[in-house]
């Protein structure tokens, strides 16, 4: 029998990937799921844990080869987590083809907003000392947080807590869970996406005047009519399908940001400052109104740095493998977004501080800069600062509201068992745009609630992920890492406490009066 060479004995066709069932989803993507029961057995084992050392010792050199090969290439297309069937409907993880540029766009289009605004006022009740140190504090922590969060996002093998909600209950217990982090999500992106809408609104109208001047001043649209239009923009732009889909988007809402950041604090410290300015912490009657009044500063401090209610949900966008874990280009998107935050948030307090002093008004630099320098920069440039907050503002009402148009779907998918259709899908998009918009003309001093809206989701940015880093992953007990993390966490319940009485008292004490602006 006529010998054949050793390579063809053992060569073997290249093994074609075995396809998993696909499902389209209403915007017509297609995402994996599960095949069957057994696909999602058991945690432990994976497709490359039988190809260790100790098997491939006794095996020839081609063999061996041969399965090293298989082994790199399950590590590199074998999913680390087993499939949700509802995941492939869901706006958050309809599609999971996210990376590093996507999460830097969402966290800046999240990190940097309108509570950047309004950190000038909380340094005219704390000085330069204390507030140039709470900033700072604040910023760390938040970043020692953020940094919890991504690595918890899969923590446990065969599970990607792809929702805020759903990492709490594997914390704290499936209904202690819901309980402490549902109120605060909810009301972080409910409430943000309220105020975006006041603030949109408002800054539509004062766009509008600039650039009108005297000649449109005839019959003006109310603030009301404003904020209804600018409710139909963010509906309109909010039937893009997914998180994905909105990358470009958060693109438009980080550059706007760091513009109109950058333009507002340039501008002011451009200008001749006030002549009565001082840099004093605004003096108060009596001491109880001192540490109130500096306790809603420090909650609007800690409101400057919200955002983290959507960290898990950017990082459930990107695709997870063996040899590529998503928690590598999340960190590295957010390192990149974070730095850019910075260099808006410090300068802009520090700036329109210097500029202002403790003559900052309370609807912060925005409100400061029209009202002391309107008629000494040119209107074109002034027109362009507050057109870029509005871009701004419509990108961030996309990002603020994805989490709340997943919760509707999840409830609809889990009663119907079967995916939204385009006209369901839209009618929850423009059902929760209207419902914003009617509690924002019901209850328009929202946006001047920076402290109180800080206070009471402070937990979800520097407390909840100190408790879940500890329940979790479980550190050695009496250990540094353990003694830091509760004691992090149990300080942020505190300070949530604190602040929230000092948002209140602050509410309760300028009589419920709007301080960003007064609509007509």
């Amino acid at each position: 029998m006529e010998e054949r060479p050793e390579t063809e004995l053992i060569s073997i066709p290249a093994t074609p990937r075995v396809s998993t069932p696909e499902i389209q989803t209403p915007s017509g993507q297609r995402s994996p799921r599960p095949a069957s029961k057994e696909a999602k057995s058991s945690t432990a084992w994976t497709p490359t844990s039988f190809i260790s050392p100790r098997f491939l010792s006794p095996i020839g050199t081609p063999m061996k080869r041969v399965l090293i090969n298989m082994k790199g290439y399950l590590e590199e297309v074998g999913h680390l987590t087993k499939l949700n069937p509802q995941d492939a409907w869901l706006p958050i993880t309809e599609s999971r083809n996210g990376n590093a540029h996507y999460a830097a766009f969402h966290n800046l289009n999240a990190g940097v907003g309108f509570q950047a605004l309004v950190l000038p006022v909380a340094f005219a009740f704390l000085g330069w000392s204390w507030g140039i140190l709470s900033l700072t504090i604040a910023y760390c922590w938040q970043l020692y947080t953020l940094w919890i969060l991504v690595q918890l996002h899969e923590a446990v093998p065969g599970k990607r807590y792809n929702r805020y909600v759903e990492l709490a209950q594997a914390a704290f217990g499936e209904r202690l869970g819901v309980w402490l982090a549902l109120f605060p999500t909810v009301y972080l992106s409910a409430g943000t996406a309220t105020a975006l809408i006041l603030i949109g609104g408002e800054t539509m109208k004062l766009f509008f005047q600039i650039v009108c001047g005297p000649i449109c001043s005839s019959n003006p649209l109310t603030t009301v009519e404003w904020y209804l239009v600018f409710t139909s923009l963010c509906i309109v732009l909010s039937q893009l399908p997914n998180l994905n889909s909105i990358a470009g988007l958060s693109l438009v809402g980080a550059v706007t940001a760091i513009t109109y950041s950058t333009m507002v604090w340039v501008l002011s410290v451009s200008q001749q400052r006030p002549p009565t300015i001082s840099y004093e912490p605004l003096s108060l009657p009596s001491s109880a109104a001192a540490f109130f009044s500096v306790m809603n500063a420090l909650g609007i401090v800690a409101f400057a740095f919200r955002g983290h209610n959507l960290v898990l949900e950017i990082q459930a966008t990107m695709p997870s493998t063996f040899k590529h874990p998503a928690h590598v280009p999340m960190w590295r998107g957010a390192k990149v977004a974070y730095f850019f935050i910075a260099m808006c948030l410090f300068p802009v307090a520090i700036g329109g501080y210097w500029a202002y002093g403790n003559l900052m008004p309370s609807g912060g630099i925005l409100s400061a800069l029209y009202a002391f320098h309107s008629h000494d920069i040119p209107r074109g440039l002034l027109a362009l600062t507050f057109l870029l907050v509005v871009f701004n503002c419509l990108s961030s009402f996309q990002i603020y509201s994805m989490p709340v148009f997943d919760s509707f779907e999840a409830g609809y998918t889990s009663r119907t068992n079967r995916p939204c259709s385009i006209w369901v899908r839209s009618g929850f998009r423009v059902f929760y745009g209207f419902v914003s918009f009617f509690i924002g003309v019901a209850l328009p001093f929202l946006s001047s609630l920076a402290g109180l809206l800080g206070g009471l989701t402070l937990p979800v940015t520097f407390a909840y992920p100190c408790f879940m880093w500890v329940l979790i992953k479980r550190p050695t007990k009496y250990s540094f890492n353990w003694y830091f993390n509760w004691i992090l966490g149990w300080l942020g319940i505190a300070f949530s406490l604190a602040f929230s009485i000092g948002g209140v008292w602050s509410m309760v004490n300028n009589g419920l009066k709007l301080k960003f602006f007064k609509p007509n």
